[in-house]
């Protein structure tokens, strides 16, 4: 069977403040005693540990463990104060796994029960456990909203964190909300920060290393347009100022080093110095999220088309497409509207709009892989051509590559921070 590994955001309820991000596996627990599991063990266990580093973040990963993982010592390859151990029903069960876990929570790891439930087996574990995990978002199997205020506020009783899982629609949402979950996990988790924004703002770190750029003596245009790359608003503005009737191109630009050699030094020193007076360099974490989303949907989205027979448009507007796919959380408009105003290809609006043709097909496979729906992951990697076992590797390497990017942001924003210091100062 083909592995995927994914993740997804756990949010703070109350506040626009991601917490984690718990590691997705496909897997099948037929029967947790059987070879099977030693063979998923195993599959997992090499995973983790040549792509450890993928998940470093200065956020909590929660994986959940099975007993044979466990057994191996798999979780020490995280450090234990960013490394959340989820255990489910299959290892309560387990006649050594008190012994295990109390070993685990003795060396300062802290646990969390997936799905829990009103069974001696759930409370056998209570002990261990800092994080209770509630799936409210089960239609086929809806949980009574009584029910699910008793398990929350018996668990806040016992000075247990309750993250409510399943969160797909708007009104899973508002139900944790009701019950007075601490956090939320699930696909609409992303959608929810995404409202919070609706505002056109680039990422502090990033705008500063443009302005670096653009300010020396001989500007690198290919480092220019590296920056600018991994900023969907940046992106659009560029080739929105591009396209207009100032420039008065006979054909119109669709791509960004295109853009910036239309543009010129002179004139791209203006542009971003104007950008600069009206940027607001307070973002907050609701746009961060949203920017690493569509950052790590276009290196996906740009790495799985060289693999996709007759994909029909290049990798960097496949790179554009997956930028893109957040525009409408940026720009207070529907997406089509926005689309409009930039010369993209149209198999990109036709895939971000409608979600057709098979640059389509790889949207969607994008988004199935965020919201660990494997079975849609499995049908439309096969409807492309993909290779098996691409999809988890290039994943995992996107996500590192937008974290050590991300870092380097993060520096960059704290060198503006001390230089505005100094001037105030000076």
């Amino acid at each position: 069977m083909d592995r995927y590994v994914t993740r997804q955001p756990i949010k703070a309820l109350k506040e626009d403040r991601i917490v984690g991000y718990e590691v997705l596996f496909q897997k099948d627990y037929n029967s947790i005693y059987s070879s099977s599991d030693v063979a998923v063990a195993d599959t997992i266990s090499d995973f983790l540990m040549q792509n450890s580093d993928s998940f470093a973040d200065d956020k909590l990963t929660f994986v959940t463990f099975t007993p044979a993982l466990l057994f191996r010592n798999t979780p020490k390859i995280f450090d234990k104060k960013k490394m959340v151990i989820q255990i489910e029903d299959h290892v309560m069960i387990h006649p050594l796994a008190p012994t295990i876990i109390r070993k685990y929570r003795a060396e300062g790891y802290e646990f969390a029960i997936n799905d829990f439930q009103f069974s001696p087996s759930f409370f056998s574990m209570l002990d261990f456990a800092t994080y209770i995990k509630i799936d409210i978002g089960d239609k086929k199997e809806p949980k009574d909203r009584t029910s699910l205020v008793n398990i929350v506020n018996t668990m806040k009783g016992l000075d247990k964190k309750c993250i409510a899982t399943g969160v797909k629609e708007k009104e899973d949402y508002e139900l944790a909300l009701e019950i007075n979950a601490d956090f939320v996990e699930g696909s609409y988790v992303a959608e929810a920060l995404a409202k919070k924004v609706n505002r056109m703002e680039f990422l502090q770190g990033n705008f500063f290393q443009l302005v670096v750029e653009v300010s020396k003596d001989e500007p690198d245009i290919e480092q220019i347009e590296e920056i600018i790359s991994r900023d969907a608003a940046l992106s659009y503005a560029l080739l929105k100022i591009v396209n207009s009737a100032y420039f008065a191109m006979r054909c119109r630009v669709s791509s960004i080093r295109q853009a910036l050699i239309t543009m010129g030094i002179s004139q791209l020193k203006q542009w971003v110095y104007l950008l600069s007076f009206n940027n607001d360099s307070n973002h907050d974490q609701a746009l961060e999220t949203i920017m690493k989303i569509s950052f790590l949907r276009a290196n996906f989205a740009m790495v799985l088309s060289d693999h996709v027979p007759d994909f029909p448009i290049l990798r960097s507007e496949a790179y554009i497409m997956g930028m893109f796919s957040t525009l409408q959380y940026m720009i207070n408009a529907p997406l089509e509207e926005i689309l409009m105003e930039i010369p993209v290809a149209q198999e990109i609006k036709d895939a971000l709009i409608r979600k057709e043709g098979i640059c389509g097909t790889l949207y969607k496979l994008i988004l199935s892989y965020e919201n660990a729906e494997w079975k849609s992951v499995k049908a439309m990697s096969d409807e492309l051509g993909l290779p098996s076992g691409l999809l988890a590797q290039t994943y995992m390497d996107c996500v590192e590559t937008v974290n050590e990017i991300w870092n380097s942001l993060i520096i960059s924003a704290e060198q503006e921070t001390d230089l505005a210091e100094e001037r105030t100062h000076a």
